[in-house]
Protein backbone atom coordinates (compact mmCIF):
# COMPACT_ATOMS: atom_id res chain seq x y z
CA UNK A 1 0.00 0.00 0.00
CA UNK A 2 1.32 3.48 -0.66
CA UNK A 3 1.51 5.30 2.53
CA UNK A 4 1.00 8.48 1.70
CA UNK A 5 -2.52 7.61 0.64
CA UNK A 6 -2.84 7.04 4.54
CA UNK A 7 -2.78 10.88 5.29
CA UNK A 8 -4.78 12.65 2.00
CA UNK A 9 -7.35 14.08 3.94
CA UNK A 10 -9.87 10.77 3.78
CA UNK A 11 -8.97 9.55 7.34
CA UNK A 12 -12.44 10.46 8.64
CA UNK A 13 -14.45 8.88 5.65
CA UNK A 14 -12.12 5.61 6.22
CA UNK A 15 -12.92 5.73 9.60
CA UNK A 16 -16.28 5.69 9.24
CA UNK A 17 -16.67 2.79 6.63
CA UNK A 18 -14.74 0.87 8.71
CA UNK A 19 -17.11 1.53 11.90
CA UNK A 20 -20.24 0.63 9.15
CA UNK A 21 -18.31 -2.79 7.79
CA UNK A 22 -17.87 -3.48 11.33
CA UNK A 23 -21.58 -2.98 12.64
CA UNK A 24 -21.95 -5.21 9.06
CA UNK A 25 -19.90 -8.31 10.52
CA UNK A 26 -20.90 -8.22 13.55
CA UNK A 27 -24.70 -8.64 12.36
CA UNK A 28 -23.23 -11.68 10.14
CA UNK A 29 -22.02 -13.21 12.99
CA UNK A 30 -25.02 -12.75 15.48
CA UNK A 31 -27.35 -14.26 12.43
CA UNK A 32 -24.75 -17.12 12.11
CA UNK A 33 -25.11 -17.54 16.01
CA UNK A 34 -28.65 -17.31 15.92
CA UNK A 35 -28.89 -14.32 18.03
CA UNK A 36 -31.94 -11.79 17.60
CA UNK A 37 -30.54 -8.58 15.89
CA UNK A 38 -31.67 -6.48 19.34
CA UNK A 39 -29.82 -8.79 21.73
CA UNK A 40 -26.77 -8.47 23.26
CA UNK A 41 -23.64 -8.63 22.96
CA UNK A 42 -24.00 -5.41 20.64
CA UNK A 43 -20.18 -5.35 19.12
CA UNK A 44 -17.03 -7.34 19.42
CA UNK A 45 -15.50 -5.24 22.36
CA UNK A 46 -18.73 -6.10 24.20
CA UNK A 47 -17.81 -9.82 25.12
CA UNK A 48 -15.73 -10.73 28.31
CA UNK A 49 -12.93 -11.85 28.06
CA UNK A 50 -11.37 -15.49 28.66
CA UNK A 51 -15.12 -17.14 28.06
CA UNK A 52 -15.90 -19.97 26.03
CA UNK A 53 -19.07 -17.85 24.61
CA UNK A 54 -16.37 -15.30 23.73
CA UNK A 55 -13.93 -17.47 22.24
CA UNK A 56 -16.91 -19.00 19.83
CA UNK A 57 -17.73 -15.36 19.00
CA UNK A 58 -14.50 -13.79 18.12
CA UNK A 59 -13.67 -17.16 16.17
CA UNK A 60 -17.11 -16.75 14.08
CA UNK A 61 -16.07 -12.99 13.66
CA UNK A 62 -12.43 -14.44 12.19
CA UNK A 63 -14.63 -16.70 10.12
CA UNK A 64 -16.48 -14.08 8.64
CA UNK A 65 -14.21 -11.33 8.80
CA UNK A 66 -12.26 -13.69 6.32
CA UNK A 67 -14.76 -14.13 3.88
CA UNK A 68 -15.23 -10.64 3.63
CA UNK A 69 -11.39 -9.90 2.43
CA UNK A 70 -12.63 -12.43 -0.10
CA UNK A 71 -15.71 -10.88 -0.92
CA UNK A 72 -13.90 -7.64 -1.59
CA UNK A 73 -11.28 -9.22 -4.01
CA UNK A 74 -13.75 -10.64 -5.97
CA UNK A 75 -15.60 -7.12 -5.12
CA UNK A 76 -12.38 -4.88 -5.88
CA UNK A 77 -11.84 -7.54 -9.49
CA UNK A 78 -14.68 -6.66 -11.01
CA UNK A 79 -14.72 -2.96 -10.43
CA UNK A 80 -11.47 -3.39 -12.55
CA UNK A 81 -13.00 -5.09 -15.06
CA UNK A 82 -15.61 -2.56 -15.43
CA UNK A 83 -13.18 0.46 -14.74
CA UNK A 84 -11.14 -1.30 -17.74
CA UNK A 85 -14.24 -1.18 -19.75
CA UNK A 86 -14.80 2.45 -19.11
CA UNK A 87 -11.24 3.64 -20.32
CA UNK A 88 -9.24 3.59 -17.16
CA UNK A 89 -5.48 2.56 -17.11
CA UNK A 90 -3.14 0.49 -14.85
CA UNK A 91 -1.87 3.48 -13.08
CA UNK A 92 -5.49 4.46 -12.70
CA UNK A 93 -6.28 1.39 -10.68
CA UNK A 94 -3.23 1.44 -9.00
CA UNK A 95 -4.06 4.80 -7.55
CA UNK A 96 -7.50 3.93 -6.86
CA UNK A 97 -6.48 0.59 -5.18
CA UNK A 98 -3.41 2.38 -3.10
CA UNK A 99 -1.13 -0.26 -4.59
CA UNK A 100 1.58 0.12 -7.66
CA UNK A 101 1.07 0.20 -11.60
CA UNK A 102 2.82 -2.90 -11.85
CA UNK A 103 0.52 -4.59 -8.95
CA UNK A 104 -2.35 -3.31 -10.44
CA UNK A 105 -1.42 -5.29 -13.67
CA UNK A 106 -0.66 -8.44 -11.81
CA UNK A 107 -3.65 -8.19 -9.71
CA UNK A 108 -5.81 -7.90 -12.71
CA UNK A 109 -4.34 -8.33 -15.87
CA UNK A 110 -7.45 -8.92 -17.90
CA UNK A 111 -9.29 -5.71 -16.38
CA UNK A 112 -7.40 -3.58 -19.60
CA UNK A 113 -8.71 -4.76 -22.24
CA UNK A 114 -7.92 -4.06 -25.73
CA UNK A 115 -8.16 -0.21 -26.51
CA UNK A 116 -6.55 2.08 -29.21
CA UNK A 117 -7.16 5.63 -28.88
CA UNK A 118 -7.09 7.58 -32.33
CA UNK A 119 -6.14 10.68 -32.57
CA UNK A 120 -6.07 12.95 -35.55
CA UNK A 121 -5.49 16.11 -36.30
CA UNK A 122 -7.61 18.43 -38.76
CA UNK A 123 -6.59 21.83 -40.58
CA UNK A 124 -3.81 22.54 -42.57
CA UNK A 125 -2.74 25.72 -40.78
CA UNK A 126 -2.84 26.72 -37.32
CA UNK A 127 -4.66 26.38 -34.95
CA UNK A 128 -5.08 22.65 -35.85
CA UNK A 129 -8.45 20.91 -34.56
CA UNK A 130 -8.15 17.44 -32.63
CA UNK A 131 -10.55 14.08 -32.19
CA UNK A 132 -10.53 11.20 -30.63
CA UNK A 133 -11.74 7.82 -30.73
CA UNK A 134 -11.02 4.83 -29.11
CA UNK A 135 -11.48 1.43 -30.89
CA UNK A 136 -11.13 -2.47 -30.14
CA UNK A 137 -8.70 -3.36 -32.39
CA UNK A 138 -5.24 -1.86 -33.04
CA UNK A 139 -5.58 -2.33 -36.52
CA UNK A 140 -8.82 -1.13 -37.39
CA UNK A 141 -6.85 1.62 -35.42
CA UNK A 142 -4.39 2.01 -37.63
CA UNK A 143 -6.38 1.80 -40.71
CA UNK A 144 -9.18 4.37 -39.89
CA UNK A 145 -6.05 6.82 -38.98
CA UNK A 146 -4.86 6.09 -42.24
CA UNK A 147 -8.02 6.20 -44.18
CA UNK A 148 -8.55 9.72 -42.66
CA UNK A 149 -5.33 11.72 -43.47
CA UNK A 150 -5.40 10.25 -47.43
CA UNK A 151 -9.01 11.28 -47.25
CA UNK A 152 -9.10 14.43 -45.53
CA UNK A 153 -6.01 16.21 -47.02
CA UNK A 154 -7.91 16.51 -49.62
CA UNK A 155 -10.29 19.18 -48.08
CA UNK A 156 -9.15 22.29 -46.56
CA UNK A 157 -9.70 21.63 -43.52
CA UNK A 158 -8.98 17.85 -43.73
CA UNK A 159 -6.94 15.71 -41.24
CA UNK A 160 -3.26 16.35 -41.52
CA UNK A 161 -2.11 13.65 -39.26
CA UNK A 162 -2.84 10.57 -36.81
CA UNK A 163 -1.85 9.14 -33.99
CA UNK A 164 -2.74 5.67 -32.05
CA UNK A 165 -1.86 5.17 -28.61
CA UNK A 166 -2.39 2.13 -26.21
CA UNK A 167 -4.86 1.34 -23.53
CA UNK A 168 -1.62 3.30 -21.12
CA UNK A 169 -1.43 6.24 -23.46
CA UNK A 170 1.80 5.00 -24.93
CA UNK A 171 2.46 6.21 -28.95
CA UNK A 172 2.58 3.09 -31.35
CA UNK A 173 1.69 4.59 -34.64
CA UNK A 174 1.68 7.51 -36.28
CA UNK A 175 1.31 9.51 -39.92
CA UNK A 176 0.65 12.24 -41.34
CA UNK A 177 0.36 13.74 -45.12
CA UNK A 178 2.94 14.63 -47.53
CA UNK A 179 2.68 17.24 -49.55
CA UNK A 180 4.95 15.80 -51.80
CA UNK A 181 4.16 12.11 -52.23
CA UNK A 182 0.78 13.28 -52.23
CA UNK A 183 -0.28 10.55 -49.63
CA UNK A 184 -0.14 9.21 -46.13
CA UNK A 185 3.04 7.88 -44.71
CA UNK A 186 4.28 6.60 -41.50
CA UNK A 187 5.83 8.96 -38.89
CA UNK A 188 8.41 7.99 -36.21
CA UNK A 189 7.59 11.23 -33.37
CA UNK A 190 10.24 12.74 -30.75
CA UNK A 191 10.36 11.32 -27.05
CA UNK A 192 8.42 13.95 -25.44
CA UNK A 193 5.02 13.10 -28.07
CA UNK A 194 5.88 9.04 -26.87
CA UNK A 195 2.69 9.16 -24.45
CA UNK A 196 -0.51 11.09 -24.79
CA UNK A 197 -1.70 12.67 -21.55
CA UNK A 198 -5.38 11.65 -20.84
CA UNK A 199 -6.71 15.23 -20.41
CA UNK A 200 -6.41 18.98 -19.19
CA UNK A 201 -3.32 21.31 -19.51
CA UNK A 202 -1.13 18.16 -20.25
CA UNK A 203 -3.36 17.25 -23.44
CA UNK A 204 -3.57 20.59 -24.74
CA UNK A 205 0.30 21.11 -24.23
CA UNK A 206 0.98 17.78 -25.84
CA UNK A 207 -1.75 18.46 -28.82
CA UNK A 208 0.20 21.94 -29.30
CA UNK A 209 3.60 20.00 -29.66
CA UNK A 210 2.23 17.76 -31.52
CA UNK A 211 1.00 20.41 -34.18
CA UNK A 212 4.28 22.12 -34.32
CA UNK A 213 5.91 19.05 -34.93
CA UNK A 214 3.69 18.00 -38.09
CA UNK A 215 3.79 21.71 -39.57
CA UNK A 216 7.90 21.32 -39.34
CA UNK A 217 7.79 18.16 -40.54
CA UNK A 218 5.60 19.51 -43.46
CA UNK A 219 7.31 22.31 -44.04
CA UNK A 220 10.59 20.08 -44.06
CA UNK A 221 9.28 17.48 -47.16
CA UNK A 222 7.91 20.50 -49.02
CA UNK A 223 11.22 22.46 -48.64
CA UNK A 224 13.23 19.20 -49.88
CA UNK A 225 11.12 18.60 -52.87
Amino acid sequence: MDETRLDDGHGEQRTGFAAVLQELLWAEVKRREGIAEGEPPHGVDGLGPGSPAARRLHLRHLEVAAECGEVAQRVMGEAAVRAGRAGASFPEMGEAACITRQSARQRWPQAVGTRWYLHTLTGRRHPHGVEQSMLRSRDKAVSTGWAAVRKGEAGTGGTVAAVVCDSERRVVWSCLFDPVQYDAVATELPGDLASVPEGGDDHARWVSRWGLFVDTELERRTARS
